[in-house]
């Protein structure tokens, strides 16, 4: 309660500027003048005229965007706003997406209609869920973690080698084993077939926005507030005769039933599932999801989806990934040398050190070693000063490569002059790299650039594109 003679407005004017500082200041201060409804409104409008102006491959690449922040979105609840570390999460997207694809194909002679399959396996999953929480009352922290991860790797190795129930002939096959299951049937409701990647497209945009609708009551409800206390203190929680356990385990089920619905819908879309679909690497994409855009916040699990889901499609282009490269490197100029005059000081000492480096290569060897540089406009641009080779590519890349990974360490523990002397050396052996060796293997480098827009991101802005950073009160 505000002292008697105190304006709230002033007295809270630190607050706000402290929210909006950092470089996504003027995005989240334009965001936050519009109302939640029209921000969703907005983004449902512009991403249902996505599919009119890409191709199939484009929509497929939307399907893929949509379950991820679904997914995340579920995510969210036990680890975001419950502050439960589930490392399980991503077998209950494969138990929904094997359970609709062994009711909706030939694996079992049942073939359940949509509206039956769906509810079912909804509430199926929320009852796996809640069962997996029970251990939640004595576990806490990494032991939860580990507990999770157990459920999860015994998921897939179910699923891989379970193939029949005792007593059962050997010729009924439940799960498919290693092969998983195929045929399975698309979405059908009130006569109408969800069989084009643009019709499941738009069912899941629909989805994704009642999702959110949702999500956003629940945040702002007696349970959503329940979920933040336990998160932030749970013994404190306890204290205030919230129940914990209740709590815990609810936040379990929810999270599951939205990973079982997202699994059958891949199941439908895919139109077949298969072991691989649900290994570890997957739920780490999860994460990266719901930790790029801010943990505990609807907007930036979507955000994140999409930031993770179309950056590794982005990279595919050589010429967007050479753009994304050398403005990685112009944020990480910025943040570690945040004085301009600095940043053009090491600019200019980068391009000196590369003509010396050419230079005296020039005079150990003849021309014959200097390579073509790529057709992109930055390669052209380093072209005069880096040293693009033809022979002996591979073998100077490697130890270049080398050589930089130690100039990161040197950078991060020197300080002052120091720092800007092994800054250069250690840019030049980057680019260099990148010119030379990962910029003419994509498949490789879109996994090690992906790493690195992630690295960035989360040392300029560690709590997420949309999160908001946690005071600890000392």
């Amino acid at each position: 309660m505000a002292e008697i003679g105190v304006d709230r407005w002033v007295e809270e004017s630190g607050d706000r500027q402290e929210q909006y500082s950092g470089w996504t200041a003027p995005a989240r201060r334009i965001l936050d003048k519009i109302r939640p409804g029209w921000r969703l409104a907005l983004f449902v409008i512009l991403a249902a005229l996505y599919p009119l102006m890409v191709g199939q491959a484009g929509v497929r690449i939307g399907i893929t965007v949509l379950l991820l922040g679904m997914l995340a979105l579920g995510l969210n609840i036990v680890v975001g706003w419950a502050g439960m570390l589930d490392l399980g999460y991503v077998a209950f997207y494969g138990f929904g997406a094997y359970f609709y694809a062994i009711v909706a194909s030939d694996q079992l002679p049942a073939h359940w209609p949509t509206w039956i399959a769906v509810p079912t396996i909804v509430i199926a999953t929320a009852l796996l869920g809640a069962l997996l929480s029970l251990p939640s009352r004595r576990l806490v922290g990494d032991y939860l973690a580990i507990m999770t991860l157990f459920f999860a790797q015994v998921f897939v190795e179910v699923v891989r080698n379970f193939s029949r129930l005792p007593g059962v002939s050997e010729d009924f096959d439940l799960t498919g084993g290693p092969n998983g299951i195929t045929g399975v049937e698309p979405w059908t409701l009130f006569g109408f077939q969800f069989n084009t990647f643009n019709r499941n497209f738009y069912l899941l945009l629909a989805l994704l926005g009642l999702l959110i609708v949702g999500l956003h009551n629940i945040d702002n409800s007696r349970t959503g507030r329940a979920w933040r206390a336990l998160r932030e203190d749970t013994l404190a929680a306890e204290h205030m005769t919230t129940p914990v356990n209740r709590l815990k385990m609810l936040a379990f089920a929810v999270g599951a039933a939205l990973a079982g619905l997202s699994g059958i819908i891949f199941a439908s879309v895919q139109v077949g599932v298969f072991p691989n679909n649900f290994l570890l690497v997957f739920l780490i994409t999860i994460y990266a999801a719901l930790i790029l855009g801010g943990t505990g916040s609807i907007p930036g699990a979507v955000v994140g989806a999409i930031a993770v889901a179309f950056t590794p499609e982005i990279l595919r282009n050589p010429g967007a990934a050479g753009w994304l490269f050398y403005g990685g490197l112009a944020v990480l100029l910025v943040v570690t040398f945040k004085r301009w005059a600095v940043g053009v000081s090491v600019l200019v000492g980068l391009v000196t050190f590369g003509y010396l480096v050419r230079q005296s290569a020039l005079g150990v060897w003849d021309d014959s070693i200097l390579g073509v540089a790529n057709d992109t406009f930055m390669a052209r641009l380093v072209d005069g000063w880096v040293l693009i080779l033809g022979e002996h590519q591979d073998v100077v890349s490697n130890y270049a490569f080398v050589l930089a990974v130690i100039g990161v360490l040197g950078v991060i523990v020197t300080k002052g002059w120091w720092k800007v002397v092994v800054f250069i050396p250690t840019i030049y052996l980057a680019i260099l790299v990148w010119e030379n060796k990962l910029a003419l293997q994509p498949s490789v480098t879109r996994q090690l650039l992906f790493g690195g827009v992630l690295m960035v991101m989360m040392a300029v802005r560690p709590q997420g594109l949309l999160g908001t950073r946690r005071v600890e009160i000392s």
